[in-house]
């Protein structure tokens, strides 16, 4: 399965900026490149980025990246805001597009389920709407809005690294919940040593394994 992980915006971004001065981008990608690491632990799972540090990646070179690619789903990562000044909305919320793609919406469905569970914020939904983003993708694509920069008591969640940490985590939970990721299968590989002659010699290579650790046995043949 391939997943690409958006971040929404860049570092420079005009307006997207907490009143305080935080960057939208900075809780995006954190966010992204937690939620990848926790991806990339399940079996056959391959996570990309559209999203890039040193400059500002247009909305049509991500969505055109995701089309390239052939990817399964689309998550773009968001911090959200209520005009430009400090005020009381709050909450999380998430987006599909206007003609609630069935996938898309199950998946955003999970998704903001989690996050609400995992941070107790106030749950705005699952909502629709007409952003690029969801509209020129051509897989499930679903945006994610993870809290106020407009509220000055989200603005510190978002700063913190526990939150984001929280808010991959339940993000993930969603995504593996819509499309049955199986965890990687942990491999064990055993080491046949032998002939030996004399029983002694090998019950003597037995005990020095097991006081090393390991679980040895003698097979008679």
């Amino acid at each position: 399965m391939k997943i690409l992980i958006d971040a929404g915006h860049g570092y420079n971004t005009p307006g997207k900026r907490s009143p305080d001065g935080m960057r939208e981008y900075e809780f995006n990608r954190v966010v992204a490149s937690y939620a990848k690491s926790l991806l990339e632990k399940f079996d056959d799972v391959t996570v990309y980025f559209s999203h890039s540090d040193t400059k500002d990646v247009s909305l049509q070179e991500r969505t055109n990246k995701a089309n390239r690619l052939d990817v399964d789903c689309f998550v773009s990562i968001h911090a959200n805001a209520y005009g430009t000044g400090w005020n009381s909305v709050s909450g999380i919320e998430t987006y599909v597009y206007t003609t609630k793609p069935t996938v898309a919406t199950s998946l955003a469905e999970k998704v903001q389920k989690n996050l609400i569970v995992a941070t107790g914020r106030t749950d705005r939904g699952v909502k629709t709407g007409t952003f690029h983003v969801l509209k020129a993708t051509a897989m499930p694509a679903i945006i994610v809005e993870c809290g106020f920069m407009t509220n000055k008591e989200e603005v510190q969640l978002l700063r913190s690294d526990v939150y984001r940490r929280t808010c991959a985590e339940a993000i993930v939970k969603g995504i593996q919940s819509q499309f049955k990721l199986k965890d990687k299968l942990e491999m064990t590989y055993t080491v046949l040593a032998g002939p030996f002659p004399e029983k002694t010699t090998a019950s003597e290579l037995v005990e020095r394994l097991k006081k090393d650790g390991y679980q040895a046995t003698i097979i008679s043949e």
